[in-house]
């Protein structure tokens, strides 16, 4: 047997702006014994990574080619531009793309938004990534469009962003090889969902299972042979509540009435 068949483990990439904390977590609370290892990569390098075997599965952003990778979409995000705090576009709540033709809207190569043609006028030439476009809004060069995370993510004091209401937006999904779709993955893939540990697809640990009522003791009641002594635990087969509730008297009172 071979180190990594006797100690697995599961390797998630995932692109700027994704927190996978919550999912991780879930990880390490239904499965302590496989180790969950992450793996941050450019939205350009992501899909190599999970071609290659670098990664068993990954949060990427849309979209995705389907001939040898499956994928399940999650969240659509907001695009944002970001503008120094003194801009006019910081006076508003939000913008159009219309709205910032007369501006010089930035254009780096790791883009996300898959623009046919960026609004605004294009810079002489363009950034290399998305945080060195950011220090050129900074330096008053320009403005940037990105899906609100990003913007999050290089958050600076000296900058803020606007929603733009027509601009293309970011789609985050969780894709993975489909020829190596393991019971690790499907694991996350449930974890992604929602699934609780006692679904169809959960593998829920001998300690999580429910517990069968001992024999010689009933299912109701709990622990105990007897109730306690005037109170029943049995519940009420009208309303579905439980007993030791005195029944309701004169109608809607509480209290019965008194007679004249």
């Amino acid at each position: 047997m071979t180190g990594s068949e006797a100690s697995p483990s599961f390797r998630l990439a995932y692109v700027p702006g994704v927190t996978p904390t919550k999912w991780v977590r879930i990880w390490n609370e239904r499965l302590p014994d496989i180790p969950l290892t992450l793996l941050q990569v450019s939205a350009g390098e992501a899909f190599g990574v999970l071609r290659d075997g670098g990664a068993d599965a990954g949060f990427v952003r849309l979209p995705v080619d389907s001939d040898d990778l499956s994928a399940i979409p999650l969240y659509t995000e907001t695009t944002v531009v970001v503008v120094p705090k003194d801009h006019v576009v910081a006076a508003v709540d939000e913008v159009t793309t219309e709205d910032l033709a007369d501006e010089v809207v930035l254009h780096p190569l790791d883009d996300t938004l898959g623009w046919e043609r960026p609004p605004g006028e294009p810079a002489f030439e363009r950034p290399a990534t998305t945080a060195d476009a950011v220090e050129l809004v900074a330096a008053g060069i320009g403005l940037l469009l990105v899906p609100q995370s990003l913007a999050r993510l290089h958050h600076r004091k000296d900058l803020t962003y606007r929603p733009v209401t027509d601009a293309p937006e970011s789609r985050v999904a969780l894709s993975w090889p489909r020829e190596a779709t393991t019971d690790m993955v499907e694991d996350f893939i449930g974890i992604v969902r929602g699934r609780t540990v006692n679904s169809s697809r959960g593998r829920a640990k001998p300690a999580e299972e429910k517990q069968q009522p001992k024999a010689g003791r009933p299912a109701r009641g709990g622990t105990r042979g007897r109730p306690t002594s005037g109170r029943s635990t049995e519940r009420n087969p009208r309303d579905g509540s439980g007993g030791g509730r005195k029944p309701k008297s004169g109608g809607k009172g509480t209290k019965p009435r008194r007679r004249s």
